[in-house]
């Protein structure tokens, strides 16, 4: 099937948008790659601000190569990268979807190295990375390290998600009948990745490439306990363990008791950057 949009694109860095402008633009700025072979998918989710693509074009760096795919409205954050998903699969040749999300930073060398680790190694399909998380409000910052090998990940998954959405990549031929499964509210990367990894190899790259952002008014913040209850759905899903499933539900219980602000706290002395 030949795809209808102009290019030879190797990736595409699909993006997010419900009234964050500002967060929008600054994450945009951050990606470095080949223009030539980049195209940014931006899903404006209904969002109030009226996201065009002259508005754009007026914040970025000259020459970035975008797409906007407008929804009239509001869809969520499910529902909006799946459509998303649907225009780069229809209309785009890619060989590698990236996901980054508004106010997240990547470093200058990010593609480059995810994509060069994918070529090196083709029996991978999804590829995340170590990162930071840091407050906005208050600038402190923890680092966030996980398993790289992939049994090591499978045995992970069954305690936390070990793929950072904003930190993966993948290769689109192998992962064209996948989309973000809509049973798992606030935790739809987790259903995600979990699906993709019973099939597929995967792999994380031990280097901090991106930088996540913590808003203490974001969609994971204030959903958390609906998605700790989705997480604990992803595991009974896909967890083939016993052991390690009931070990994961009781770690998933334990923090739907503890506050938020507690946990974070615990993490960024434990794991400062």
């Amino acid at each position: 099937m030949i795809k209808p949009y102009p290019g030879n694109i190797d990736l595409c860095v699909l993006i997010p948008c419900y009234n964050n402008f500002a967060g929008l633009v600054q994450s945009v700025n951050s990606i470095v790659y080949n223009r030539q072979k980049l195209l940014i998918v931006i899903v404006d989710d209904g969002s109030a601000e009226n996201i065009t693509a002259e508005k754009v074009k007026a914040y970025i760096a000259e020459g970035t190569r975008f797409h906007i795919v407008q929804l009239e409205y509001n869809l969520g954050i499910t529902g909006a990268l799946n459509k998303g998903l649907e225009f780069i699969y229809s209309n785009i040749a890619a060989r590698f979807i990236a996901r980054l999300d508004c106010g997240d930073i990547c470093s200058t060398d990010r593609f480059y190295k995810q994509v060069a680790f994918l070529e090196s190694n083709p029996g991978i399909d999804l590829l995340g990375t170590w990162c930071y998380f840091r407050d906005v409000n208050s600038g402190a910052a923890y680092s966030y390290v996980t398993p790289t090998r992939h049994k090591h990940i499978k045995r992970s998954m069954n305690f936390r998600n070990v793929f950072i959405h904003p930190t993966v990549m993948w290769r689109c031929a192998a992962m064209e009948a996948f989309k973000y499964p809509e049973q798992y509210p606030h935790a739809e990367d987790y259903g995600l990745f979990y699906d993709m990894i019973s099939g597929r190899k995967s792999a994380i790259m031990n280097e901090f490439l991106v930088t996540c952002e913590i808003n203490g008014k974001g969609i994971s913040v204030q959903n958390r306990t609906v998605q700790l209850k989705s997480r604990l759905k992803v595991i009974s899903h896909y967890g083939k363990n016993k052991f390690y499933f009931l070990l994961g539900a009781m770690k998933l219980l334990l923090l739907m008791k503890i506050p938020y602000q507690f946990i974070f706290l615990a993490k960024k002395n434990l794991y400062k950057a």
